[in-house]
């Protein structure tokens, strides 16, 4: 199994190293894990961007110092803060696009609630109401820590998410004013973090942790970006 570390050197090139691998393993068959700091962005989704409070937002974002990016999928916005909010994704073939799709989603979160679990925060299954990018695929605890979502093509699936480290609070700042300009329903104390559930938040610490979970017993090859 491929393991990427490290980011691009802007958010435009850091979506590409993502997208590079979702072709690649497509190619050859080999899965891959990718745990990361992404840039201090604030990415919207599609939905978003076709809001008509969609220029305000990313303005709020920009006076916050997030750089508003929109990415490819849907969602509402997730902040990341470029230090402590971490992405992961594991990239796995696919052989036929009408199956597996609830089994990736199932694999994966048990990975990340076990890395949590060895963290120190017994997170549960679901979220508060008035999440960010709320959906069915989350974990909580003393608000939401973690979510999930998956993208599939004919010949590989991306499952992903967003685990808040720490920092809640300057994430939910921006985020309130991001929801708010965008019309959407977000409570700032729905945002939780490793921090806030008194978990062991060292942002390398838990980025290898989600690593190893997600690599599991697999042999890993690991890439290292300039």
């Amino acid at each position: 199994m491929r393991v990427v570390r490290g980011r691009g050197e802007d958010p435009t090139a850091d979506g590409k190293v993502t997208a590079r691998l979702l072709d690649e393993v497509g190619d050859s068959g080999e899965p891959a894990v990718r745990v990361w700091a992404p840039h201090r962005i604030v990415a919207f989704g599609r939905r978003d961007a076709n809001e008509a409070g969609y220029e305000t937002a990313a303005s709020a974002a920009g006076e916050r110092g997030f750089e508003p990016v929109t990415r490819s999928v849907g969602g509402r916005a997730v902040a990341y803060d470029g230090e402590t909010t971490l992405a992961f994704a594991r990239i796995t073939p696919v052989e036929d696009i009408r199956g597996g799709l609830d089994a990736r989603y199932e694999a994966l979160t048990v990975d990340v609630q076990r890395a949590l679990r060895r963290l120190g925060v017994p997170a549960e299954r679901g979220e508060p109401s008035d999440s960010f990018c709320p959906g069915q695929h989350s974990l909580q605890r003393d608000g939401k820590l973690v979510g999930i979502a998956q993208r599939v093509r004919t010949d590989a699936a991306i499952t992903s998410g967003v685990c808040i480290v720490r920092n809640h609070g300057e994430l939910a700042d921006v985020l309130s004013a991001v929801y708010g300009a965008l019309d959407a329903p977000f409570d700032p104390d729905s945002l939780g973090s490793i921090g806030r559930a008194d978990g062991t938040s060292d942002p390398e610490t838990v980025r290898a942790t989600i690593e190893a979970e997600l690599v599991g017993e697999a042999e890993p090859t690991v890439e290292q970006l300039d």
